[in-house]
């Protein structure tokens, strides 16, 4: 290879290397703007008006002003609840929703218990997953086992898995730098004693 073909060819890997360097720093950006204006029109069409953001406005103010009703004149929405819940097929899906928001924002948040479950078999694979429930006798499962959610990565599901609490270990971390790494796929760096721990991972 001459002195002209060798130049050429370190230009081209160059020239490679700001373009993926460029990627690593537009592709977050794009995709979190992207998804967030999606989001906001998508919300914003539910109240179909002709300003723009108007409709977003007036949900927010709406979920807001519902919240604070809630708070303080909860039992207003008793009756409310009742009948939802009295109603078999409605019933279902509208208790596994209230069930989902408790879980990730309400006061029984569920996923505050980061651990890592031993999965056995012939080799040592673990599992980095949230114990969601320690007690599992109002289903007739004895108390030497626990349930385990193991989100997937890149994606917003999961599994349930009941596993015996002897396989479980606690994580020494927040639930939040836990929930990143699983739906990040591992990548995430999660700097220690940055802020303090969700809660005392203990049971």
């Amino acid at each position: 290879m001459n002195l002209e073909s060798k130049k050429e060819s370190n230009l081209a890997k160059k020239l490679i290397k700001y373009f993926v360097q460029g990627l690593f720093y537009i592709v977050p950006i794009a995709v979190t703007i992207y998804v967030i204006v999606y989001l906001i029109l998508l919300i914003d069409g539910i109240v179909n008006l002709d300003i723009p953001g108007l409709g977003l406005l007036i949900i927010l103010v709406g979920v807001t002003l519902i919240g604070f009703i809630g708070t303080y004149f909860l039992a207003y929405f008793k009756p409310f609840d009742r009948a939802i819940e009295s109603t078999p097929l409605i019933k279902l899906i509208y208790t596994s929703m209230k069930d989902l928001m408790n879980a990730f924002v309400g006061k029984k948040n569920q996923f505050k218990k980061p651990v890592l479950v031993k999965m056995g078999g012939d080799f040592e694979a673990e599992r980095i997953g949230f114990m969601t429930k320690e007690d599992l006798s109002d289903i007739g499962i004895g108390n030497d086992k626990a349930a385990v959610y193991f989100p997937f990565s890149y994606a917003i599901s999961g599994q349930v898995y009941i596993v015996p609490k002897k396989n479980i270990s606690p994580i020494d971390a927040s639930s939040s730098d836990i929930m990143k790494l699983i739906v990040s796929g591992g990548v995430t760096s999660i700097e220690k004693n940055k802020n303090k721990h969700d809660e005392k991972n203990t049971f």
